[in-house]
């Protein structure tokens, strides 16, 4: 049994898979129980996000499990499997785990050391709890994997400065608007990162901002939340009003695009001076043609992505760091995982023992009952002593090679002994 990650993420595939390849939160359950239904595989975890699409199982075989996420990925991309699989990256056992292990702490996102990630890890793990889709070996799994991501932001650095894509896209605004002060801009959605970015905005002393979103109600929340007066329209006049902005970040979780060319090009007849688009959804919010107008920048995932890289060379510092953290934690969920794997065979072959001490003092209990009570507890003490000492090198042995080629050899032999 194996525990394995297939994937793809802003590194290996082109943004345009990576669309196809995006998952939205109603679809989760159903695709976890079409992992799990499989016969190579009994624990799935899928973990989607703007930047990566990547499946964790527990797999019996491990290429049998591998044939089935690729017929996952070739349903949900509608594509054949040759069209993806240069794009894929495939890790199992020690090397999944320690890949699940960077991505909590932040070493394998666009933005190294963001925040967001590890909700997105809870997130993923929360939904196959809830569907029964991951068990003992997942779940610890990936409660070690937020342990490792929290002291990876409570002992390192990596986590200061740009803590989020949200974060990193104002950033990048300012830089390209030579600052955000007294400038107008635009928000379409008002999910969590819509959320994240108003904020942000306005703690950067934007001059106007205006929320676009599909239900007024949340538009209010948000503008609330963010104690800042937030005009908000409708989702419908997201292009209308890129008219009179200066940047538009969009950042919906609809599955097709939410502003077409034709509306923006109309929008910006007559507009002097350009305007900045970021596009922050997946699949992407911005039909991608807007960007060849001569008033727009268009800038998306694939971009902020490139703009922040840089990021984790100015902290290697704290990268290193993070990394011996990764290590370290490896080491010691290999421990823990041996351990776990050992246990239910160490107490099989001591109930095995357990029942034939018993079936034995069973047989001879006619000679017992002539026993006075200090005699009878004198006995029950001596087989249980002899018991626990003849099981006590074999289960030390057993648990201090836990893990190894020698520990198999002996777990293999112990259970054809005891005939578990």
């Amino acid at each position: 049994m194996s525990i394995v990650v297939v994937g793809a993420n802003h590194r290996t595939a082109p943004l345009e898979l990576l669309e196809r390849m995006s998952v939205r939160g109603d679809a989760l359950p159903k695709m976890l129980h079409q992992l799990c239904s499989g016969e190579h595989t009994t624990e799935a975890v899928v973990l989607a996000t703007c930047n990566r699409t990547e499946v964790y199982l527990v797999a019996e075989r491990f290429h049998g499990a591998f044939g089935e996420v690729r017929d996952f990925f070739a349903d949900l991309t509608f594509l054949p499997p040759d069209h993806f699989a240069d794009s894929l990256y495939v890790h199992y056992d020690d090397q999944a785990v320690t890949h699940l292990f960077e991505v909590a702490a932040g070493l394998d996102s666009a933005v190294p050391g963001e925040h967001e990630i590890l909700g997105q890890v809870r997130t993923a793990w929360d939904v196959a709890r809830s569907e029964k889709a991951a068990g003992r070996g997942l779940n610890l799994l990936f409660r070690h994997a937020l342990e490792v991501g929290k002291r990876a932001r409570s002992e390192t650095s990596i986590g200061r400065h740009t803590t989020s894509v949200s974060h990193a896209a104002v950033q990048i605004a300012a830089e390209r608007l030579g600052g955000l002060q007294g400038r107008r801009a635009l928000v379409i959605g008002a999910g969590t990162m819509g959320a994240r970015l108003a904020k942000q905005l306005v703690g950067d002393s934007i001059g106007e901002l205006v929320l676009a979103n599909r239900t007024a109600e949340r538009a209010a929340e948000v503008a609330a939340a963010v104690d800042a007066e937030v005009r908000s329209v409708p989702l419908g006049a997201a292009a209308a009003e890129m008219a009179s902005v200066d940047v538009v970040f969009s950042a919906t979780d609809a599955d097709h695009t939410v502003l077409d060319h034709d509306a923006v090009a109309e929008s910006l007849v007559g507009r002097e001076g350009s305007i900045l688009v970021l596009d922050l959804a997946m699949p992407r919010d911005v039909d991608p043609a807007i960007g060849e107008l001569a008033q727009v920048e268009l800038l998306d995932m694939r971009a902020v992505a490139g703009t922040t890289e840089g990021a984790l060379a100015e902290r290697q510092r704290e990268a290193a760091a993070v990394r011996g953290i990764v290590d370290a934690e490896v080491a010691r969920y290999a421990g823990v995982a041996s351990a776990r794997e050992v246990a239910p065979l160490i107490a099989g072959v001591r109930e095995r023992a357990e029942r034939i001490r018993n079936a034995e003092l069973a047989r001879f209990a006619t000679s017992l009952d002539a026993l006075a009570p200090s005699e009878r507890e004198a006995v029950e003490a001596l087989t249980k002593g002899i018991v626990a000492k003849l099981l006590h090198e074999p289960t030390v042995r057993l648990k201090d090679s836990a893990g190894s080629s020698q520990g198999d050899r002996l777990a293999t032999s112990l259970a054809e002994l005891f005939d578990l």
